[in-house]
């Protein structure tokens, strides 16, 4: 693979979308909406999406990024440790507090950038900083989600012991959690399916490679065989749409697709294939990618290449032809990840 980033035209449009404070949060079509500001959920996924161009490329226009999306995320860290959310244009966050899941998607970021051999010390150490400030609250989450971003976070920091008694106990915890919902035909954590839902066995089987406990790797295993059982189609991926999630003894909404799942469920298979070796796990993650360049329920490639922005969605009638950050980032993780896999040149 060579070492520069020509022919990846998707960071073009990243940042098109950022501007000094950080990555906007949605677009009227092709263009940034400022009158919608900015998210610390999405400024998170961006530095997770930065950290991994810089440690492909060593260009320093990206290492700026780095810089901009997690001085965000300093000034959205309260004193007690939390975050908020939701900021205008003018800079003036909406909300004191945002929610647990903002939280869980913060650590999952910081975690990854200390993780990064390619950073430097002294952006590792802002991390460590925010990390710190946050860690009292693992103990006390109450969103499913949220832990199951935590976990995924400490495991990029499971060098250090005193972490795993936070994994173990968050794992353990949505264990429980999947006990106490699953059934004969229903095999998941909750009473129904909604975002975010790959996280749930891929923050397992992180705390199983960590750990070693054997419950967390036969939770992770069986649960997302139910949820393969629902969105992964012979030919492609479908994820569940988000226009009436799956409630339990339900179908499963068509529409909206978002392409936030086909990168977090990618994200799962390849955790998946690197502790089990089994290779129709890697074949998983592809299709998942593939989603994104039209092996889909509607035979659309989301990907406009003329720009490299990223559609947001499929609904009923196709594409939902606005562009925000977190279609466009949701296709960069993924692009970055499964090119560790597969040729970089195939992916384009």
């Amino acid at each position: 693979m060579n070492d520069t980033d020509k022919g990846i035209i998707f960071t073009n449009y990243l940042f098109a979308l950022s501007d000094d404070v950080g990555i906007f949060q949605h677009s009227i079509y092709g263009i940034p909406d400022l009158s919608k500001g900015y998210t610390t959920d999405d400024n998170s996924r961006a530095l997770i999406l930065a950290v991994m161009l810089f440690e492909r490329f060593k260009h320093r226009k990206y290492l700026k990024l780095i810089y901009k999306y997690l001085g965000f995320m300093i000034y959205a860290q309260n004193d007690n440790g939390k975050f908020k959310n939701f900021m205008n244009f003018q800079r003036e966050f909406l909300e004191e507090e945002g929610s647990e899941d903002c939280f869980g998607r913060c650590l999952w970021a910081l975690g990854r950038t200390i993780s990064s051999p390619s950073i430097p010390t002294n952006i590792k150490r802002s991390c460590w900083h925010m990390v710190n400030k946050a860690i009292e609250h693992w103990p006390n989450l109450s969103s499913p989600r949220a832990k199951a971003y935590s976990i995924v976070g400490l495991s990029y920091i499971a060098e250090k012991p005193e972490v795993f008694p936070y994994i173990e106990q968050l794992a353990m915890s949505l264990v429980d959690q999947y006990k106490e919902h699953k059934s004969e035909d229903w095999h998941w954590f909750e009473d129904y399916i909604t975002y975010g839902n790959s996280f749930f066995p891929w923050s397992l089987m992180k705390a199983f490679d960590i750990l070693g406990t054997i419950i967390f790797l036969e939770t992770a295993k069986e649960s997302m065989e139910f949820l393969e059982s629902i969105t992964l189609k012979e030919d492609y991926f479908k994820p569940i749409g988000c226009n009436g999630w799956l409630m339990k003894g339900k179908e499963p909404a068509e529409y909206d697709e978002q392409p936030i799942e086909a990168c977090e469920t990618l994200l799962a298979y390849l955790e998946f294939y690197d502790i089990t070796k089994e290779k129709k796990y890697l074949e998983n993650a592809e299709k998942c990618f593939h989603w994104y360049k039209g092996h889909n329920s509607k035979g659309v490639s989301l990907i406009d290449t003329v720009t490299g922005a990223i559609y947001d969605g499929l609904n009923e009638n196709g594409l939902n032809l606005n562009q925000g950050s977190e279609s466009l980032v949701s296709y960069g993780i993924a692009f970055m990840e499964l090119s560790n896999y597969s040729n970089i040149d195939s992916l384009i």
